[in-house]
């Protein structure tokens, strides 16, 4: 899946990947809109621009980093860890600043029109 975000590029009219429909419908920026053209961006070298697209990329890459070093390290070493996003105040302190985000990045004043893709 990656290599069609490198090799494709979502703003392009030929890209093979469907719009937003929460955009289409309201005009609104949903927490994911520009997630598609921050991958790309980032596999393709521009990391800040690609952060720039979309900031929740930067929590979705600390909690899939996360998820992966856990699983690596309970299933094939001997270690035993808890996993801190099995914890009900983690769930909703991510929730929050989903909805936080999702509710900024709409409102049409400087600074938060940085957050809009």
């Amino acid at each position: 899946m990656l290599s069609l975000y490198f090799f494709y590029d979502p703003t392009k009219v030929e890209s093979p990947f469907p719009k937003c429909p929460f955009h289409q419908l309201t005009g609104m920026h949903c927490p994911g809109c520009g997630s598609q053209r921050a991958i790309n961006k980032i596999l393709n070298g521009s990391i800040v621009e690609g952060i720039r697209h979309n900031y929740l990329i930067l929590l979705a890459s600390f909690v899939i980093i996360y998820q992966l070093i856990y699983y690596l390290l309970t299933n094939f070493t001997s270690k035993t860890m808890k996993n801190l996003f099995h914890n009900t105040l983690v769930t909703k302190i991510i929730l929050i600043l989903v909805l936080l985000f999702w509710f900024l990045r709409n409102v049409p004043l400087y600074p938060f029109t940085e957050l809009a893709p």
